[in-house]
């Protein structure tokens, strides 16, 4: 049994084709998406049709916080709500309110395979790593107290738990479960701007993991961004580097 994990694709349709040709290389049995699918600049149509493709496949989804953004009221900053003025101008309306209403979670393989953008009660906040917005450390991720990543994924009483949203792939074991956070397609955290996906193995002796990165034509994705949109110095700026200093909007 092969699944192939996909998240925060935000909008990169250049990352995203480089992933899912390895992906399809890779012959999943199930592909999930875990949310985070259009906000961003770097072609988020061709995105959105593409994830759309593979929802008509069978992809299990479920939304992130950017499709949250998508509800009436959801949008907080004042870019967040300029980003999306232009999205909604540029992305088929029904591919945006299909988006909207995905669930909060979702399950598959008998409900072996739990998936979540961030936690099971939330799509904004992060599973495995807490971010720490002031005091030393101000600007990265924290580990989360073990008892309590334990009172969040021992009630769901799955194999796997899948998780996104903080754009840092890892994984740990809570009892006899294994807790994935994927990679993001885009938008990196750690100075490595390759696209990231995550593909899992149940064979004999369990679950097994393997974080990828993908090689992928930032500059094309850039270029596009700075011709289409008003976005693209902040685009290149962030896919360039692979880093951004905090989140949300």
């Amino acid at each position: 049994m092969r699944v192939a994990v996909i998240s925060d694709v935000h909008g990169n349709a250049f990352a995203l084709e480089a992933v899912l040709r390895e992906v399809r290389q890779a012959d999943p049995d199930v592909t999930v998406n875990l949310g985070d699918q259009v906000e961003g600049s770097a072609d988020p149509a061709r995105a959105a049709a593409l994830q759309l493709e593979l929802a008509r496949a069978g992809a299990l989804e479920v939304r992130g916080n950017n499709e949250e953004k998508l509800w009436p009221g959801g949008r907080r900053s004042p870019l967040s709500h300029e980003y999306g003025a232009w999205l909604e101008s540029h992305v088929d309306p029904e591919l945006l309110a299909r988006l909207a209403a995905l669930p909060l979670t979702a399950r598959a393989l008998d409900g072996a395979l739990f998936a979540c953008h961030g936690t099971p009660e939330s799509a904004w906040d992060s599973l495995l790593w807490v971010w720490q917005p002031e005091g030393e450390g101000k600007g990265f991720y924290r580990a989360r107290d073990p008892r309590e990543l334990c009172a969040l994924v021992e009630p769901l009483e799955a194999e796997v738990v899948l998780c996104g949203h903080t754009h840092r792939p890892g994984g740990t074991r809570v009892g006899d479960t294994l807790v994935v956070n994927a990679g993001a397609v885009s938008d990196q955290v750690d100075g490595d701007p390759r696209a990231r996906w995550t593909l899992l193995t149940r064979g004999r002796g369990g679950w097994s993991v393997e974080f990828r990165s993908v090689p992928y034509d930032i500059e094309a994705a850039v270029q596009w961004s700075e011709a289409h949109t008003p976005f693209g110095l902040g685009e290149g700026e962030l896919l360039r580097s692979g880093t951004f200093e905090r989140r949300g909007g």
